[in-house]
């Protein structure tokens, strides 16, 4: 047992960390017969919990009754267990690291606290050994782990064992979300399960194997290039426990052991990482593709050991290779016949990065830098060398040929470009085929080895020792290699520099033979050098280890070796001269056996080894078969040629391999499509295409316990939990019922409704509002509308949600309702097409953006929320409650107060990240937009100087800065650089127009006056002085554009329209363009999104092991400003031309000197002004009737003919060059100026999130201070927070700390104070002179704390401000308790006066004294004469008024520090801030900490009385007296896209009593516009704000009767979500007599589309723009109400 584990080294430590007192007190100790007994018990603990043993990584998946899902993981390197709660509505993994909730000592303990010790609570049990994964994706959470693993390297030279996957499972988790999920998804979704994971997958829990051994870095630092489950570890890491999901490389790993007369001499071991930048199967991964990495691209690395005793030196040598398609862009076309694939190489630069590609290759095999000069003959290096080794079949009229020939010119072009001038590439052209067939298998092989020998022995190999002590590093004579996974260090004494690379056509069959015979060689010279000799002309032997590096050959006779007893050192005795040597008489020849023929090798070569390393070879051979084509390799009979027998299977192999070429084929033409989705879905890939409405990040449950309710919720069956069963998913099924009787008693002004407020568990952003319908036979007892309020507290609640209709359905069904922020009634009263719905009439759909958003208000401090039901029917009904949860979205906290991941970037730049420079408070210096007319050349658009530092203040994650990207002076340019260096660029415009865009903002974010009337100033320029012109499209984008970037709102430009008489509608693009134009513009726009999207995720990935940087001067967009024209000069395309008396008076003509690009097409010079944007390449190809087919978006795949970007199709799209405006299609231009606008829109909602975020902080810490951020690095270095929190709260837990608590009413708080939210802050966040102060005419405060949850509180902690207490600023103190929010029902706990210990005690005077290091801070503590169980405190702080008596000093007051002068009179000072005089006093605190012990097991969830079971069984049973019956109807109508039904009634049709409508099965994609961003997607949040969250799509439902010639709106009703399909029952107000029923589907209907793989002709500009998933037809029916009886047999017939 180590000295970590043993009990008295841990009482131990707990007495050096604190005085003996405190230490011995805290755990019961008072003599040494006390302390023996601890620790006999506690040795007792540790080894019933198998503490202090070394353990095997351990798994447990419990699923409950109640469909909950526990992971519980015992990791090897741990000795405690974690219980990771599983979400059971959003999916999100849940973990606090609070001792004994979710982390404890053992497995047995774990299972006990979930189970509450039952087994019988079990569902199911699911063991295993490892977690691969884990997703929430859609309706599923999907968990990945290894139930079965092999040890396929048990002991790496250093300690470590790597693990092959041999089973494997998926564990579906079903998710109550009613998110819609489109059929392709869920299809999609079940295919990702299919992905064959068993015997491909291997990972090491200790060591990073995803570099050469051995590996510099850390575990927790892999090479994302081979790290497989990047995206499925994401929500371990999330959680802060990133070691629980393993590291997962895709390929083979073994070892074998060899030696002779049954002993082990050696070990060898033979990994292959694939690499997953190019992923795919074979005819859709080959050559290069957008991430300069090519298919079936494999590292191979072999390893070569001599096993030692434990604590000796273990020599190692290891050979590093790879294996590859071509790099260049190629690709096969396979045939529906059994002829062979055609073969093609790309026709537009096929070339393009095959240098990255080396450069790759040369940075990762680069050890010219190391130090290898010492103990080795191997000489510093001047150059790289990678040999390129191709097998190709290079005789006239073979297919391959062209691939040779391309491959010459690939290397000759990269040598001309000088790029790589510390790289040499050298090619060697072996068709493999044609010399086994002219020569056969042994010449063959022979002639590999000559071409072998030079480059081999060139590029080398390592070798070095494990140092089992790191204190033998000064005997290293060499690079010193250590890290924290292993105890000793590793000393390399000579590197591999450079690589061999292998290819054939696939990078299979003859690639793994061909390599297979290099690394033989090596496997030899390995040996050999380690000491193992394969000669089988002597004895096969071990022979003594040189410790400078070389080997021991055989000694001649009379020669004897020993070794010297006080050096180590081995020298030799000739007994034939009597002399000694520490030189070996007769050193062997290295590398000999490439001169051999073959027979001398295998005649001279003992093959017992050999066949063991063939063995590898042949099983890493069938895996990368298998991973790239579905079927083993062939050909591979040659491996076994060194066995006497090897001939007897070559007749066996002809039909093994015919065999697998079927496969093959089959595989190919069916299954690889499939496969290919698979993996890319496996690795977070094209999302957006696969399952385009799932979440990145999905919502957390605000409302779970410790959520609670602030006023019970009265029930017509009394429980003693007070409805806090309604918020927690143990009680699913549960049905709470209240009567009017109970509403009456708790709102007796409105009888008929139910008001519910909820404390949520955390502050956040409320989303959206899930509700479950519970109810009886009845269901029309559950309510039929809803209004929701939020607020930071009790006192601000704001409405966010009125009359959202609540529709009848089946028991147990999941409504969403999303929330948007709190609108202003002012600009709902100016703006909002959702807002005015009467008026949608006449008005248009905003088909291409959302016109008219209304902006709510952000705020992630949002804590309470209430919610109010109104019944369905009115009067003494019953009301019947469910389930009910918040979904929202929360900073990341525990980060920001523990200085850890994203939390530790926010304290580093946060002082750079302040309101005054926020781009959208702020002026033109900072403002991201003004980018688009004020400079010709800026970064992209997040990107600017003054956001360079920007941070996404949800995560921490700060954004990178990028220089400036300056335009190249030269007369033509190409337009060279890379596509994807869109994503550092931006919209370019004219200098000229920076002076004129300065404006200023008000306090509260919205643009100042003087914005508005520039935005007047750049419509007059458009439409004329006299505003008698009409805007056409372009300009009237142009226009929005002008709006964002002078950070107006839509409500804010509306008002300024109207304020000069112009009717915003006249300037909305939405209605400027025909609906047949319209509809092909989405399409294209839809396109460019999807394609700007691959794109960014390939710059990504390409970025992996390269310094990437752009130099581009074109952005992705390229968008003209208001008036900007053609600069002239040497432009002859002359596009953008200025119509006189039409510019703009912000931007004037381009003149001068300006970059001049050569366009691809017409080959005319054009200025930037008349270049389309880099955007346009990706449609190049675009013409009238069609768009590239966004379904093949891997341009990951360079694979397909001519094309670099759509992997799935033919079509030829550039990825390099630019095309003027006049070869651009003007739908294409159209497009990139829509995408362009929805981009600034996405960054206007972003920035929002921003501000929100950072004012959440700033209200929370105090960000604002200028000395916060420095000052509160300082001390959390030297303050050991924990031990003083310990002794401040004698050993109990602290129960309000925020975020968990926080105050249920504001508190007055002074200007110049700390935010009164700090007062609950964690003891060491914050500035430690900072403070909270009332204002100073503020005599008495009240603070109401909500604690952390349900708890014994044992008394209150009152931290002394840094400035001190006087005689007149020492308050009175009064404490009440209680569970419920109203004062009346509160108990009082004591009143204290601290104006007394003033009296008696100098301790609390003046300024607190620096240097206090680690002692208790000066504190004032209230403790209870009993504890109280309760949720919230009351304090009350009083100033005593002059004149008034001082309360007597209570008994339970308790004095630390006491050691001064209690009777000393208070020096005169003045009050505590400064300036303010004695006679000005004022309340003031530091922290306020309230101390006890949470109640573990909640007392809430207790069942009820079996009578009051039995009676609601009985209500809900009983039956309701009327059903509802199907309205026949007589015909019907649908307009408008099927979004207007009209029902036609009979004049004998009965009273309308309502309609059924099916929920629709439109989905919501998460992208709608290209990126505005180079950032990584999955890195960028912990939780994530999206934009469709932030202005969230709402559908309305308009019901319209025809009566008397009149069309009368009978309601509106705002939908929930619900499951496609799902029935939804809506009650009529009233019943109603008409002969034509009208529905209306208005709302936010762009928002929506249909699943993209349900839709074939989805590019046929002929279909709606709007989603068919959103067509009424079939979808509503009518019906009334009547008393089956009375219908008799026709009731079964009608029932709806």
């Amino acid at each position: 047992m180590s000295s970590a584990q043993d009990p008295f080294y841990i009482v131990k430590e707990e007495i050096q960390e604190s005085s003996w007192d405190d230490s011995l007190g805290l755990l019961g100790i008072v003599n040494l017969k006390d302390l023996e007994n601890y620790c006999s018990s506690l040795l007792e603990e540790m080894e019933s919990s198998g503490l202090g043993q070394s353990r095997d990584t351990s798994v447990v998946i419990v699923t409950l009754d109640t469909s909950e899902v526990y992971i519980i993981v015992s990791l090897s390197s741990r000795t405690d267990t974690q219980a990771i709660y599983i979400d059971p509505t959003t999916g999100t993994l849940g973990y606090s690291g609070k001792v004994g909730y979710d982390s404890f000592r053992s497995e047995k303990e774990a299972l006990d606290y979930i189970t509450n010790g039952s087994k019988w609570l079990c569902k199911s049990v699911t063991y295993a050994r490892a977690i691969l994964g884990y997703s929430a994706i859609g309706s599923f959470g999907l968990l990945l782990v290894a139930t079965k693993l092999t040890a396929s390297i048990p002991h790496l030279p250093g300690g470590g064992c790597i693990y092959t996957v041999a089973e494997s499972q998926w564990v579906k988790v079903s998710l109550q979300n009613p998110q819609p999920l489109g059929k392709g998804e869920a299809k999609n979704i079940q295919e990702l399960t299919e992905l064959d994971i068993d015997g491909k997958h291997y990972f090491c829990e200790t060591r990073d194997i995803t570099r050469p051994f051995p590996s510099h870095m850390p575990l927790h630092k892999p090479d994302d290039e081979f790290v497989w489950n990047r995206w499925f570890s994401m929500p371990f890491k999330k959680i802060g426990l990133p070691g629980h999901c393993v590291t997962l490389l895709q390929g083979f790993t073994e070892c074998r052991s060899f030696g002779s007369s049954g002993q082990q001499e050696g070990m060898v071991a033979l990994t292959a990482r694939r690499s997953r930048l190019h992923p795919g199967t074979r005819y859709l991964a080959r050559g290069l593709n957008s991430c300069f990495s090519t298919g079936n691209e494999v590292e191979c690395e072999q390893l070569v050991w001599v096993p030692k005793r434990a604590g000796q030196s273990v020599p190692f040598s290891t050979y590093i290779w790879r294996r590859g398609t071509i790099p260049i862009w190629w690709g096969a076309e396979l045939k529906i016949t059994a002829a062979e694939a055609e073969i093609y190489v790309s026709d537009r630069d096929p070339y393009k990065g095959s240098a990255q590609y080396y450069e790759r290759l040369s940075k990762r095999y680069d050890s010219r830098n190391l130090d290898v000069t010492v103990g080795s003959n191997q000489k510093k290096k001047a150059f790289v060398p990678i040999v390129c080794i191709n097998l190709l079949r290079n005789g006239e009229g073979k297919s391959e040929s062209i691939l040779v020939q391309h491959f010459e010119e690939s290397l000759n072009y990269i040598r001309s470009t000088g790029k790589l001038p510390h790289t040499r590439i050298l090619l060697i052209n072996y068709d493999w085929h044609a010399s086994t067939k002219l020569k056969g298998e042994p010449q063959t092989i022979e002639g590999l080895w000559k071409l072998l020998k030079f480059p081999t022995v060139s590029i080398g190999f390592s070798e070095g020792d494990y140092l089992p002590s790191r204190q033998r590093i000064k005997e290293c004579r060499g690079e010193i290699v250590y890290n924290d996974d292993s105890e000793g260090a590793f000393c390399l004494r000579s590197h591999q520099n450079g690589v061999v690379r292998f290819n054939c056509a696939d990078s299979l069959d003859r690639t793994n033979a061909a390599s297979f015979f290099g690394a033989l060689q090596v496997f030899v010279e390995q040996c050999t050098r380690l000491g193992i000799s394969l000669d089988s002309d002597f004895l096969y032997g071990h022979q003594s280890y040189n410790n400078q590096g070389g080997y021991t050959a055989p000694l001649p006779q009379g020669w004897e070796k020993r070794t010297d007893a006080v050096t180590g050192k081995t020298y030799y005795i000739d007994h034939n001269t009597r002399t000694t040597t520490w030189t070996h008489p007769c050193p062997d020849k290295p590398w000999k056996r490439f001169d051999m023929t073959f027979e001398e090798f295998k005649r001279s070569t003992i093959l017992s080894p050999v066949s063991q390393l063939a063995d590898l070879f042949l099983l890493a051979g069938d895996i990368h078969a298998t991973l790239y084509t579905g079927s083993k390799a062939m050909h591979s009979q040659i491996l076994s040629i060194f066995n006497e027998d090897a001939g007897k299977f070559k007749q066996f192999s002809a039909a093994q391999n015919m065999k697998i070429t079927l496969q093959r084929r089959y595989k190919n033409a069916v299954v690889d499509s499939s496969r290919q989705k698979q993996l890319e879905m496996f690795l977070g890939l094209r999302l957006f295409k696969h399952l385009p409405s799932i979440p990145v990040q999905p919502l957390h449950v605000l409302s779970r316990p410790s959520a609670f309710f602030l006023k019970p919720v009265a029930n017509m069956f009394p429980s003693s939990n007070g409805g806090a069963a309604l918020l927690n998913f143990k009680r699913k099924d549960l049905v709470w019922v209240v009567m009017s009787f109970f509403l009456l008693q708790v709102c007796p002004q409105a009888a008929d409704v139910v008001e519910l407020f909820i404390y949520l568990a955390q502050p956040c952003h409320v989303c959206q509002l899930l509700l479950t319908i519970s109810h009886g036979a009845d269901d029309s007892t559950f309510p039929s509308t809803v209004d929701v309020r939020t607020g930071r507290t009790l006192d601000g609640l704001k409405l966010v949600l009125e009359g959202a209709s609540i529709p009848q359905c089946a028991n147990g069904t999941n409504l969403l309702i999303p929330l948007a922020g709190p609108v202003s009634s002012e600009d709902m009263a100016i703006t909002g097409a959702g807002a005015r719905r009467h008026d949608q009439y006449t008005s248009s759909l905003s088909l291409l953006y959302d016109f008219e958003e209304l902006e709510g208000e952000l705020d992630f401090l949002t804590r309470v929320i209430a919610i109010t039901f109104y019944p369905a029917v009115s009067g003494s009904s019953p009301i019947t409650l469910g389930e009910i949860e918040v979904l929202g979205v929360s900073l990341p906290w525990k980060d920001v107060f523990s200085k850890e991941g994203h939390g530790a970037r926010l304290y580093e730049i946060a002082q750079k990240f302040r309101k005054e420079t926020n781009p959208f408070l702020s002026s033109l210096d900072t403002n991201p937009f003004a980018a688009s007319l004020s400079n010709e050349t800026v970064p992209q658009t997040v990107q600017t100087d003054a956001s360079a530092n920007w941070l996404d203040l949800l995560t921490g994650e700060s954004e990178p800065s990028e220089s400036i990207s300056q335009p190249v002076r030269e007369n033509v340019m190409s337009g060279g650089g890379d596509l994807l260096a869109f994503l550092d660029n931006t919209v370019t415009g004219n200098k000229d127009a920076e002076a004129d865009s300065m404006f200023s903002t008000s306090k509260d974010g919205r643009a100042s006056d003087g914005g508005a009337q520039k935005y007047i100033n750049c419509l007059k320029s458009l439409v004329g002085p006299n505003m008698g012109r009409k805007l056409k499209f372009t300009e009237a984008m142009k226009l929005e554009i002008e709006r964002l970037r002078l950070n107006l709102s839509a409500a804010e430009r509306d008002r300024a329209l109207l304020s000069i008489g112009v009717d915003p509608a006249t300037i909305n693009p939405n209605v400027l363009l025909d609906e047949s134009y319209t509809r092909r513009l989405c399409r294209v726009a839809g396109s460019l999104a999807l394609l700007g999207q691959t794109s960014l995720e390939d710059k990504i990935n390409a970025a992996i092991g390269l310094e990437i940087v752009d130099d581009n001067v074109l952005d992705f967009w390229n968008i003209n400003a208001i008036g900007e024209s053609c600069c002239g000069g040497m432009c002859q395309v002359r596009a953008e031309s200025q119509s006189p008396g039409h510019a703009s008076s912000t931007v004037s003509s381009l003149q001068g000197s300006q970059s001049v690009f050569l366009c691809l097409k017409c080959q005319r010079k054009a200025c930037k002004v008349c270049c389309a944007g880099k955007g346009a390449l990706l449609l190049e190809s675009y013409t009238s009737m069609e768009v590239t087919n966004s379904n093949g978006l891997s341009s990951q795949s360079g694979s397909n003919h001519g094309s670099q970007v759509d992997g799935c199709t033919n079509q030829s799209v550039m990825l390099d060059g630019v095309i003027c405006k006049y070869c651009c299609n003007n739908i294409v231009l159209d497009a990139l100026i829509l995408d362009y606008v929805r981009v600034l829109i996405s960054l206007r909602r972003s920035a929002r999130v921003d501000n929100a975020a950072h004012d959440a902080l700033d209200q929370a810490i105090g960000f604002s201070f200028g000395d916060c951020i420095s000052e509160r690095k300082q001390s959390s270095v030297n303050e050991p927070a924990v031990k003083v929190l310990r002794q401040l709260l004698n050993g109990q837990e602290s129960l309000a700390e925020f975020p968990c608590a926080t105050f249920l009413h504001p508190v007055e708080t002074a200007k110049d104070s700390a935010p009164f939210l700090s007062l609950l802050a964690p003891l060491n966040s914050g500035s430690q002179n900072l403070y909270w102060k009332a204002p100073p005419n503020s005599s008495s405060v009240e603070f109401t704390i909500v604690l952390n949850t349900l708890s014994d509180v044992s008394g209150v902690v009152l931290l002394v401000s840094p400035c001190g207490y006087s005689m007149s600023d020492a308050p009175t103190v009064q404490i009440w308790a209680s569970n419920k929010m109203h004062k009346e029902e509160r108990s009082v706990m004591g009143k204290w006066d601290v104006q007394s210990l003033i009296a008696s005690s100098s301790e609390f005077f003046g300024p607190e004294k620096s240097g206090q290091g680690d002692r208790v801070p000066r504190h004032v503590k209230f403790a209870f004469r009993n504890p109280a169980r309760c949720r919230i405190i009351w304090i009350t702080m009083r100033l005593q008024r002059p004149g008034s008596s001082s309360v007597s000093f209570e008994r339970d007051f308790n004095l630390l520090s006491l050691d001064e002068n209690p009777f000393a009179q208070p020096p005169d000072r003045r009050a505590s801030f400064g300036g303010a005089a004695e006679s000005d006093p004022c309340l003031h605190a530091k922290r306020i900490l309230v101390m006890g012990n949470s109640v573990r097991k909640d007392a809430e969830l207790t069942s009820s009385q079996s009578s009051n079971q039995l009676n609601l069984k009985n209500f809900l049973d009983r039956a309701p007296q009327l059903n509802r019956f199907k309205v026949p109807i007589e015909a019907e109508r649908l307009t408008c896209n099927d979004l207007i039904l009209e029902q036609y009634l009979s004049p004998a049709s009965p009273l309308l009593a309502g309609f059924r409508l099916d929920a629709f099965s439109a989905i919501k994609p998460r992208v709608t516009h290209s990126p505005s961003s180079s950032i990584d997607f999955w890195d960028s949040s912990v939780t994530l704000l999206e934009d469709r969250l932030v202005s969230p799509a709402v559908l309305y439902l308009q019901v319209s009767a025809l009566q008397e010639s009149q069309e009368i709106i009978i309601g509106e009703y705002r939908l929930p979500e619900a499951k496609p399909g799902t029935p939804m029952y809506f009650d009529f107000s009233r019943p109603i007599q008409a002969r034509r029923i009208s529905f209306r589907l208005l709302g936010d209907l762009a928002a929506f589309i249909d699943d993209p793989s349900e839709q074939d002709d989805y590019y046929d500009s002929r279909v709606s723009p709007l989603a068919l998933g959103l067509s009424l037809s079939s979808r509503v029916k009518l019906y009334y109400y009547a008393d089956p009886y009375e219908l008799g047999k026709w009731a079964s017939l009608s029932a709806i």
